[in-house]
Protein backbone atom coordinates (compact mmCIF):
# COMPACT_ATOMS: atom_id res chain seq x y z
CA UNK A 1 0.00 0.00 0.00
CA UNK A 2 1.27 3.46 -0.91
CA UNK A 3 0.92 6.44 1.45
CA UNK A 4 1.59 10.17 1.21
CA UNK A 5 2.81 12.06 4.30
CA UNK A 6 2.22 15.82 4.23
CA UNK A 7 4.41 17.30 6.99
CA UNK A 8 6.74 20.31 6.85
CA UNK A 9 8.78 19.45 9.96
CA UNK A 10 11.59 17.35 8.50
CA UNK A 11 12.37 15.45 11.71
CA UNK A 12 8.73 14.40 12.15
CA UNK A 13 8.34 13.57 8.45
CA UNK A 14 11.46 11.36 8.46
CA UNK A 15 10.30 9.65 11.66
CA UNK A 16 6.89 8.85 10.16
CA UNK A 17 8.36 7.72 6.86
CA UNK A 18 10.90 5.42 8.50
CA UNK A 19 8.31 3.80 10.73
CA UNK A 20 5.76 3.30 7.96
CA UNK A 21 8.37 1.91 5.55
CA UNK A 22 9.47 -0.55 8.24
CA UNK A 23 5.81 -1.54 8.56
CA UNK A 24 5.78 -2.44 4.86
CA UNK A 25 4.26 0.66 3.25
CA UNK A 26 5.61 2.64 0.31
CA UNK A 27 5.81 6.28 1.39
CA UNK A 28 6.17 9.64 -0.39
CA UNK A 29 6.71 12.97 1.37
CA UNK A 30 5.34 16.46 0.72
CA UNK A 31 6.27 19.54 2.76
CA UNK A 32 3.47 21.81 1.56
CA UNK A 33 -0.21 21.55 0.74
CA UNK A 34 0.43 22.57 -2.86
CA UNK A 35 3.04 19.83 -3.28
CA UNK A 36 0.62 17.30 -1.76
CA UNK A 37 -2.10 18.26 -4.22
CA UNK A 38 0.35 17.94 -7.12
CA UNK A 39 1.59 14.51 -6.01
CA UNK A 40 -1.95 13.25 -5.41
CA UNK A 41 -2.85 14.34 -8.93
CA UNK A 42 0.07 12.43 -10.43
CA UNK A 43 0.15 9.28 -8.25
CA UNK A 44 -2.21 6.77 -6.69
CA UNK A 45 -2.24 6.88 -2.86
CA UNK A 46 -4.18 4.45 -0.69
CA UNK A 47 -4.07 6.89 2.23
CA UNK A 48 -2.80 10.41 3.00
CA UNK A 49 -1.43 11.48 6.40
CA UNK A 50 -2.00 15.25 6.48
CA UNK A 51 -0.68 17.76 9.01
CA UNK A 52 -2.94 20.75 9.70
CA UNK A 53 -0.16 23.34 10.10
CA UNK A 54 1.59 23.76 6.74
CA UNK A 55 3.75 26.66 5.52
CA UNK A 56 1.74 27.58 2.43
CA UNK A 57 -1.87 26.83 3.35
CA UNK A 58 -3.95 25.29 6.12
CA UNK A 59 -4.20 21.51 6.02
CA UNK A 60 -7.99 21.88 6.12
CA UNK A 61 -7.85 23.71 2.81
CA UNK A 62 -5.55 21.03 1.43
CA UNK A 63 -8.07 18.34 2.42
CA UNK A 64 -10.88 20.28 0.75
CA UNK A 65 -8.82 20.70 -2.42
CA UNK A 66 -7.93 17.00 -2.50
CA UNK A 67 -11.61 16.04 -2.21
CA UNK A 68 -12.61 18.63 -4.80
CA UNK A 69 -10.03 17.23 -7.21
CA UNK A 70 -11.36 13.70 -6.86
CA UNK A 71 -9.22 12.03 -4.19
CA UNK A 72 -11.52 9.43 -2.58
CA UNK A 73 -9.23 7.38 -0.35
CA UNK A 74 -8.78 7.98 3.41
CA UNK A 75 -7.19 11.10 4.87
CA UNK A 76 -5.73 10.92 8.41
CA UNK A 77 -5.26 14.41 9.80
CA UNK A 78 -2.52 15.25 12.33
CA UNK A 79 -2.67 18.34 14.54
CA UNK A 80 -1.61 19.81 17.87
CA UNK A 81 -5.13 21.27 18.25
CA UNK A 82 -7.15 18.94 20.47
CA UNK A 83 -10.43 20.86 20.78
CA UNK A 84 -13.69 19.31 19.64
CA UNK A 85 -14.36 22.18 17.22
CA UNK A 86 -10.94 21.65 15.63
CA UNK A 87 -11.70 17.98 15.08
CA UNK A 88 -15.13 18.79 13.66
CA UNK A 89 -13.59 21.28 11.23
CA UNK A 90 -11.06 18.64 10.12
CA UNK A 91 -13.72 15.99 9.54
CA UNK A 92 -15.97 18.46 7.74
CA UNK A 93 -13.04 19.41 5.47
CA UNK A 94 -12.83 15.82 4.25
CA UNK A 95 -10.67 13.96 6.78
CA UNK A 96 -11.68 10.42 7.76
CA UNK A 97 -9.85 10.39 11.10
CA UNK A 98 -8.05 12.82 13.39
CA UNK A 99 -4.94 12.18 15.51
CA UNK A 100 -3.69 14.71 18.04
CA UNK A 101 0.03 15.40 18.58
CA UNK A 102 1.90 14.08 20.45
CA UNK A 103 0.83 10.53 19.66
CA UNK A 104 2.21 7.02 20.02
CA UNK A 105 3.43 5.63 16.71
CA UNK A 106 1.63 2.34 17.42
CA UNK A 107 -1.64 4.27 17.55
CA UNK A 108 -0.93 5.91 14.20
CA UNK A 109 -0.19 2.49 12.68
CA UNK A 110 -3.43 1.10 14.12
CA UNK A 111 -5.42 4.01 12.69
CA UNK A 112 -3.77 3.59 9.28
CA UNK A 113 -4.67 -0.13 9.28
CA UNK A 114 -8.24 0.63 10.36
CA UNK A 115 -8.72 3.25 7.64
CA UNK A 116 -7.31 0.95 4.96
CA UNK A 117 -9.60 -1.87 6.15
CA UNK A 118 -12.59 0.47 6.13
CA UNK A 119 -11.74 1.53 2.60
CA UNK A 120 -11.72 -2.06 1.31
CA UNK A 121 -15.17 -3.60 1.56
CA UNK A 122 -15.25 -6.83 3.49
CA UNK A 123 -11.53 -6.91 4.32
CA UNK A 124 -10.70 -7.61 7.97
CA UNK A 125 -7.38 -7.56 9.79
CA UNK A 126 -6.61 -11.01 8.36
CA UNK A 127 -6.46 -11.71 4.63
CA UNK A 128 -6.97 -15.26 3.35
CA UNK A 129 -6.58 -16.89 -0.05
CA UNK A 130 -6.52 -20.65 -0.54
CA UNK A 131 -4.20 -21.95 2.21
CA UNK A 132 -2.40 -18.58 2.46
CA UNK A 133 -3.14 -16.35 5.46
CA UNK A 134 -1.87 -12.83 6.25
CA UNK A 135 -2.29 -11.22 9.67
CA UNK A 136 -1.99 -7.48 9.00
CA UNK A 137 -1.70 -6.50 12.66
CA UNK A 138 0.97 -9.03 13.60
CA UNK A 139 2.68 -8.73 10.17
CA UNK A 140 2.63 -12.51 9.97
CA UNK A 141 2.14 -14.73 6.90
CA UNK A 142 1.49 -18.47 6.92
CA UNK A 143 0.77 -21.04 4.25
CA UNK A 144 -0.62 -24.42 5.27
CA UNK A 145 0.26 -23.39 8.87
CA UNK A 146 3.93 -22.88 7.87
CA UNK A 147 5.14 -19.38 8.73
CA UNK A 148 6.80 -17.49 5.88
CA UNK A 149 9.60 -15.00 6.55
CA UNK A 150 9.03 -11.96 4.30
CA UNK A 151 10.85 -8.66 4.02
CA UNK A 152 8.68 -5.50 4.40
CA UNK A 153 8.58 -5.00 0.62
CA UNK A 154 7.68 -8.65 -0.02
CA UNK A 155 4.94 -8.33 2.60
CA UNK A 156 3.59 -5.20 0.91
CA UNK A 157 3.65 -6.86 -2.50
CA UNK A 158 1.85 -9.97 -1.24
CA UNK A 159 -0.71 -7.80 0.57
CA UNK A 160 -1.52 -6.05 -2.69
CA UNK A 161 -1.97 -9.41 -4.41
CA UNK A 162 -4.19 -10.69 -1.60
CA UNK A 163 -6.39 -7.60 -1.70
CA UNK A 164 -7.01 -8.25 -5.42
CA UNK A 165 -7.18 -12.05 -5.86
CA UNK A 166 -8.06 -13.34 -9.30
CA UNK A 167 -7.33 -10.01 -10.97
CA UNK A 168 -4.42 -9.54 -13.35
CA UNK A 169 -2.30 -6.72 -11.92
CA UNK A 170 -0.13 -4.76 -14.33
CA UNK A 171 3.38 -3.71 -13.44
CA UNK A 172 2.17 -0.10 -13.48
CA UNK A 173 -0.55 -0.84 -10.90
CA UNK A 174 1.91 -2.70 -8.72
CA UNK A 175 4.47 0.10 -8.88
CA UNK A 176 1.82 2.72 -8.03
CA UNK A 177 0.69 0.89 -4.90
CA UNK A 178 3.80 -0.88 -3.61
CA UNK A 179 6.68 1.45 -4.55
CA UNK A 180 7.28 5.15 -3.90
CA UNK A 181 7.80 8.14 -6.17
CA UNK A 182 11.51 7.31 -6.65
CA UNK A 183 10.72 3.99 -8.33
CA UNK A 184 12.40 3.50 -11.72
CA UNK A 185 9.66 2.22 -14.01
CA UNK A 186 12.23 1.07 -16.57
CA UNK A 187 13.89 -1.36 -14.15
CA UNK A 188 13.03 -5.03 -13.60
CA UNK A 189 12.63 -4.58 -9.83
CA UNK A 190 8.99 -5.75 -9.82
CA UNK A 191 9.87 -8.97 -11.65
CA UNK A 192 12.76 -9.57 -9.25
CA UNK A 193 10.52 -9.15 -6.20
CA UNK A 194 7.78 -11.34 -7.65
CA UNK A 195 10.35 -14.09 -8.21
CA UNK A 196 11.64 -13.66 -4.64
CA UNK A 197 8.07 -13.89 -3.37
CA UNK A 198 7.41 -17.01 -5.42
CA UNK A 199 10.41 -18.74 -3.86
CA UNK A 200 8.83 -18.27 -0.43
CA UNK A 201 5.11 -18.54 -1.20
CA UNK A 202 5.08 -21.12 -4.00
CA UNK A 203 8.36 -23.04 -4.28
CA UNK A 204 7.96 -25.16 -1.09
CA UNK A 205 4.38 -26.14 -2.04
CA UNK A 206 2.80 -28.26 -4.77
CA UNK A 207 0.05 -25.79 -5.65
CA UNK A 208 1.26 -22.51 -7.19
CA UNK A 209 -0.63 -19.31 -6.45
CA UNK A 210 1.32 -16.49 -8.16
CA UNK A 211 1.02 -16.69 -11.94
CA UNK A 212 2.33 -14.66 -14.86
CA UNK A 213 -0.24 -13.20 -17.24
CA UNK A 214 1.58 -12.82 -20.54
CA UNK A 215 1.42 -9.26 -21.82
CA UNK A 216 -0.32 -8.02 -18.67
CA UNK A 217 1.44 -8.72 -15.38
CA UNK A 218 0.77 -11.09 -12.50
CA UNK A 219 -2.23 -12.63 -10.78
CA UNK A 220 -2.90 -14.45 -7.50
CA UNK A 221 -5.12 -17.40 -8.29
CA UNK A 222 -5.45 -21.14 -7.80
CA UNK A 223 -4.68 -23.44 -10.73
Amino acid sequence: MRLLIVEDQRKMADFLRKGLVEAGYAVDLAETGTAAESLAGENTYDLIVLDVMLPDQNGLDTARHLRRDGYRNPILMLTALAGTKDKVHGLDAGADDYLTKPFAFDELLARVRALLRRNTTGVASTLRFADLEMDLSARRVTRSTRELSLTPKEFGLLEYFMRHPGRALTRTEISEHVWDVDFDSDSNVIDVYVNMLRKKVDAPFKKKLIHTVVGAGYVLRED
